[in-house]
């Protein structure tokens, strides 16, 4: 299996050490684009934006930049204002970048953080708990 983030693409395979390590460089770019620009919108302004991964096709064509805001707060809201501004980060991102294709980019809200809460308030929960007590104390 490939290093890296072990998620499968749409064909079920890991992606290549290409996608990976053009997804991680165009991680890396977005994020300083993110920092240094000057957006019109008031709440991407304020926002503190990470970029946390960004998943790039078998193509190279497409890529998907997940996104966090610091607290999580206006996510649906920030991610809507990132797809309107694309072109204008696309062209910062990618300048001097040498690609045979210029991928198009889609910003979505990054889930993982949800989906570790989720996890964290599963393992607390008292059935959990009261069967991982049980076995300890045997």
């Amino acid at each position: 299996m490939a290093a890296g983030s072990g998620k499968k693409n749409i064909a079920g395979k890991p992606p290549s050490q290409r996608q990976l390590r053009v997804g991680e460089l165009l991680r890396h770019r977005l994020s300083e684009v993110l920092q240094k620009a000057d957006f019109e919108a008031k709440i991407l302004k304020r926002a503190v934006i990470s970029v946390t991964e960004v998943r790039i096709s078998p193509d190279l064509r497409h890529a998907t930049a997940y996104v966090m805001p610091l607290g999580g707060e206006n996510l649906a809201k920030i991610v809507e204002l990132l797809n309107a501004e694309v072109p204008r980060l696309k062209k910062s991102a990618l300048s001097g970048m040498r690609l045979k294709f210029t991928p198009d980019i889609i910003f979505a809200p990054d889930g993982s953080f949800e989906a570790a809460l989720k996890m964290d308030a599963l393992l607390a929960s008292q059935p959990v708990t009261r069967d991982t007590q049980s076995e300890d104390g045997e």
